[in-house]
């Protein structure tokens, strides 16, 4: 199978990028280029450069990736451990209460078996996802990625950067208590701080009221931002500069903190796309750049396949609380990619 890039905007535009592939350390003139890298970003050259790039719609994505007869995966998957979790989650809670940590994100990986049909065929779910998502996929022959996010890590179109703060989550039915919780307010609000404080370094910081955002399953606080900058600024300068945020990674952001957050990674065996970001450059004179965050996705290798999720820790989290968002929150991939 040809490699292929996926990349799918809200309004329901979507490109694929068929490989091979050339690889850029800044992104290339022109667009029509993805950004593909780790969480820990470590390719270097994470600008990726189709031989062939396609503008799909739902009706003519089969017969652009050419699914060569493949079925859409059956996956049995396997009831996640608690041992580990648990131990990231109380060391990271006494960090907390300590004061030396303001937040962190662990994240619980749900393993499956993959018993037949292709986990290719499931970007025509992501193409269909919700209309407030961003399609995401990254496949090989040997496995990948794809999923359908609510993050916008970043925009830029000209001298205009727009981002949003998406943390805090609840069943769509506890609307209503959800508005008043202080844990999760706090934990989106420390997401706002941290974005308006690496914002106000670029230009005047714009923030819109806190909001809510529905997706599938789920609800989640959202405060959209928004900034004009001073000087122009790489889009692989912007990543940087954002990634990870608090929604993902740790506060402080730091290298001790950050070398703890990926020992947790590790022992819990996270793949490496998940909280990663994920960008396009739509192609044209001025072309827009679109970076997302990799959550609410899936990836594979071979028959094995993984499903994670993740959760903020700060001084109000209780474990039953932060196991049960876990949870949502990959039965909402599950649904959302009919699996």
């Amino acid at each position: 199978m040809t490699d292929i890039a996926f990349f799918r905007l809200p309004g329901g535009r979507a490109w694929i990028g068929q490989g091979p592939f050339e690889s850029f350390a800044e992104a290339p003139a022109g667009g029509g280029v993805f950004y593909v890298n780790d969480f820990d970003l470590t390719d270097a050259k994470p600008w990726k450069k189709p031989a062939r790039l396609i503008e799909v719609a739902p009706e003519t994505l089969a017969t652009t990736t050419g699914w060569n007869g493949a079925q859409p995966p059956h996956i049995q998957w396997a009831k996640p451990a608690t041992e580990w979790f648990k131990m990231a989650f109380r060391r990271i809670r006494r960090e907390v209460l300590a004061r030396r940590l303001e937040k962190m994100v662990p994240v619980l990986t749900e393993s499956g078996t993959i018993t037949e049909g292709d986990p290719v065929r499931l970007l025509e779910r992501v193409m269909s996802a919700p209309t407030n998502t961003w399609g995401y996929g990254w496949v090989n022959a040997q496995g990948g990625y794809l999923g359908a996010t609510p993050e916008l890590l970043f925009r830029l179109q000209g001298q205009t950067v727009e981002t949003m703060a998406l943390a805090g989550t609840a069943k769509p039915g506890d609307q209503a208590a959800f508005l008043t919780d202080v844990k999760e307010i706090e934990e989106h609000e420390i997401v706002v701080r941290y974005l308006t404080d690496r914002l106000s370094t670029l230009g005047q910081v714009q923030r819109e009221p806190r909001g809510l955002c529905q997706t599938t399953g789920l609800l989640h606080f959202q405060s959209h931002l928004r900034v004009t900058l001073e000087r122009p600024s790489e889009p692989g300068a912007l990543v940087k500069e954002l990634h990870p945020t608090p929604a993902v990674g740790c506060l402080p952001r730091e290298e001790p903190w950050l070398a703890r957050l990926r020992e947790y990674r590790s022992q819990l065996n996270v793949p490496g796309f998940f909280g990663a970001p994920f960008g396009f450059i739509e192609p044209g004179e001025i072309p827009t750049c679109h970076v997302v965050v990799a959550i609410r996705g899936m990836s594979w290798a071979g028959n094995q396949a993984q499903l994670p999720s993740g959760c903020g820790i700060v001084g109000g989290s209780a474990f039953d609380h932060e196991w049960r968002e876990l949870r949502l929150k990959r039965e909402s991939v599950i649904a959302m990619l009919g699996l």
